[in-house]
């Protein structure tokens, strides 16, 4: 569980392909402080789990495995190296909750249609598929790349932020450009929500061919 408080950026320093995964490996400059093997790290707005640290004289480096699944579904798939990550670790049980309850779960892809400086602060419009859109209510939280934002306004296929010079300064919504894909996550409540009141589509996701097709009389899952 993560809060969407971005607590730096980190730099990304190689994406390998292996058999059944792809591996990515991160320097994570002060975030990476006190991180161990098996710990969750928000990257991008996407959970993912310490493989390896290595020690180095740049910080370190974190590696991290990613799915296929979860390289399909993000905008880890056109990372490179040198490309800026937003991090965060994962809340602690005595921590502060500065943000909204992050999952680190992505729902689908954004992409920035509107992206500018507006006097102090700046504005962000993120079209969005209607899978995610469906929960994005205004004044409601949302997760873009990680970051836990207000939304400004609601519209069918979009919606809009603020961003205050805080948030720009230190995530990387500094690098962004009209037409980058970003993370998003919808506030975890209103999938609740819409669940308990028997208004929510399929409680399930992809099929995966290995797990779910089973022996033939094999109990489903």
């Amino acid at each position: 569980m993560f809060t969407g408080i971005v607590e730096g950026t980190g730099v990304v320093e190689r994406v390998t392909p292996t058999t059944d995964s792809i591996r990515l490996a991160v320097r994570p400059g002060r975030c990476g402080h006190g991180l161990r093997v098996g710990d969750s790290v928000a990257v991008n707005g996407c959970c993912l789990t310490v493989l390896r640290r290595a020690q180095a004289a740049r910080g370190g480096r974190l590696v991290f495995d990613l799915l296929r699944e979860t390289w399909a579904r993000t905008n880890l798939q056109f990372v490179r190296p040198g490309t800026s990550v937003n991090l965060e670790r994962s809340l602690r049980a005595d921590g502060r909750l500065g943000g909204h309850f992050v999952t680190g779960h992505i729902d689908g892809l954004g992409r920035i249609a509107r992206w500018e400086r507006v006097e102090a602060d700046w504005l962000l419009e993120v079209i969005a598929p209607a899978a995610v859109m469906r929960y994005v209510v205004f004044k409601g939280a949302i997760a873009v790349d990680g970051i836990s934002l207000t939304v400004a306004v609601a519209r069918k296929d979009r919606f809009r932020v603020w961003v205050i010079p805080h948030t720009y300064a230190t995530t990387t919504l500094r690098e962004r450009v009209v037409g980058d894909a970003v993370n998003l996550e919808a506030d975890l409540l209103g999938k609740y929500v819409e669940r308990f009141t028997g208004r929510g589509g399929p409680s399930v996701g992809r099929r995966h061919p290995k797990i779910d097709a089973g022996p033939p009389g094999a109990i489903p899952h």
